[in-house]
């Protein structure tokens, strides 16, 4: 098993891993705000569903966040 243990390395890693969560929630939620406006506009209704499906791709940066951290703290 191979440890590293520059701080400098780790501080890379763990940009690398939440930029990779940032940029897939954004592309995942421009395909799905496109699409849910114009649900929206057809049938103001539907808000509460749209708006679901919309918060689902925030797990994303979130799981990034915490790969992150358990980088940078070296829990793992």
């Amino acid at each position: 098993m191979v440890t590293i243990t520059d701080p400098a390395l780790l501080a890379i890693a763990a940009a690398i891993v939440m930029a990779g969560g940032l940029i897939g929630t954004g592309l995942a939620q421009q395909g799905i705000g496109a699409a849910g406006m114009g649900i929206i506009a057809e049938k103001p209704e539907k808000f509460g569903q749209v708006l679901f499906f919309f918060v689902i791709p925030e797990t994303l940066w979130i799981i990034g966040f915490v790969l992150g951290l358990i980088l940078l703290l070296q829990i793992i």
